[in-house]
């Protein structure tokens, strides 16, 4: 089925109208700032250009997001007035904000509209409808989110793996449409799960092989080559029958990955070399050492310089480029080489590159390998506004956001 864009919106003609926005405005802050202080505004600057368009043809446009995971009740920790702020500076004028999601204060903001202005409601998630898994519940939080709209528009990719009112419930009660970050990620993501140019290599990293699982199982018969690096290479390790020292280790996973690497024939890439330390720190005591010989009580915290090396060969002849999951503890300076390594590679290969959010869509904007302005450029072909949401689908699961939105 087909999903109606925001430019369809947009020639029907928005003047005067209120269209209610779910965007993805779940951003980070700098840890113990006060006042609150973004740490990184892409995930704003990402949704700019939708919430410009409609109010440069005269919308009265209504943001609406989540931030963090509170527990359906008002938590000063997780509010979205910083977030309006700085929504305000970006579009060179303020911003009402609402102080709640569908009381009072989000009423009158709503009402209080002219057109071509802009309002964003408080938090979705200090009301327990937006995330309840009772249908009612969430259908009576859907209605009350609803009547501030005339129109719907989804460009929040990030949350649409997600079956919470503002996602799947809000398009069933308004005419909805799809903006241009969720178009441009389904149509990269199709690409990947279609019949992508070949070689198709995918390069995953990150923590935990249980929170990857999935894909790889997915993905392993269609890749040609899977690189594999941060901590979740030293489970894999350990399946080699290799010892990984203090490293990062899911016990449990071992005869997974035991068994992985006896399916992939061949075609799993596993760090040949690792920087380890004596402790999570960055003055960490340092050292590099062949993965197969990593001390005891040493943790593996990056791949190594020759790890890399073999990573950019691989990747030197792709057509066909997923990368999610960063190589290493990338935030502390002694362990970022192997992901900026990787991640400079990644921009060299000619055809298809996509960076698949969160973390490695975070590290490629922390260690400075592109200004991140929300479109695509950069040395990569996408870079995706959703970690868990890119995984998902290309796990082939069915994603509620964009079901609301072919319905």
């Amino acid at each position: 089925m087909t999903i109606k864009s925001l430019d369809t919106l947009l020639d029907e003609g928005v003047s005067g109208r209120r269209v209610l926005v779910r965007a993805d405005l779940n951003v980070p802050f700098v840890k113990g700032s006060d006042p609150a202080e973004i740490a990184d505004d892409g995930r704003i600057r990402a949704v700019l250009p939708t919430i410009v368009a409609l109010r440069d043809a005269g919308a009265k446009v209504v943001v609406m997001s989540h931030l963090g995971r509170p527990k359906g009740a008002p938590d000063a920790a997780y509010t979205l007035k910083p977030v309006a702020d700085r929504l305000g500076d970006l579009l060179g004028g303020p911003v009402a904000f609402a102080t709640d999601t569908v009381g009072e204060s989000a009423r009158a903001a709503v009402a209080g509209l002219a057109d071509g202005q802009v309002a964003l409601l408080e938090n979705l998630r200090f009301n327990a409808g937006e995330t309840s898994k009772d249908a009612a519940e969430r259908g009576a939080f859907a209605d009350q989110l609803a009547a501030f709209g005339d129109a719907y528009v989804d460009d929040a990719f990030g949350a649409v793996h997600r079956k919470h009112a503002s996602v799947f419930d809000v398009p069933a009660r308004l005419p909805h449409y799809a903006g241009g970050l969720v178009l441009r990620e389904v149509e990269v993501l199709r690409t990947l799960t279609g019949d992508p140019a070949r070689p198709y290599i995918v390069v995953l990293g990150g923590s935990k092989v249980s929170d990857k699982l999935a894909v790889i199982e997915a993905l392993l018969p269609k890749v040609d080559r899977l690189l594999i690096g941060g901590g979740m290479c030293f489970t894999f390790l350990k399946a080699q029958g290799h010892e990984v020292g203090a490293s990062l280790l899911q016990e449990e996973m071992v005869g997974t990955c035991r068994d992985l690497l006896e399916r992939a024939d061949g075609k799993i890439l596993l760090p040949s070399d690792v920087v380890v330390a004596d402790k999570f720190a960055a003055d960490a005591a340092t050292q590099t050492v062949a993965a197969t010989e990593i001390p005891a009580g040493w943790l593996g915290l990056d791949i190594g310089p020759a790890s890399v090396a073999e990573f950019a060969e691989a990747l030197s002849g792709a057509k066909t480029v997923f990368w999610n999951g960063p190589m290493g503890v990338f935030e502390l300076a002694p362990f970022a080489a192997g992901t900026r390594g990787v991640a400079e590679a990644i921009t060299k290969v000619d055809g298809l590159t996509v960076v698949g959010g969160g973390d490695s869509a975070a590290a490629v904007r922390a260690l400075g390998i592109l200004e991140w302005a929300g479109e695509v450029g950069g040395g990569f072909g996408h870079i995706s506004t959703g970690g868990g949401a890119s995984l998902e689908f290309l796990e082939g699961k069915d994603l509620p956001g964009i079901e609301a939105l072919e319905q």
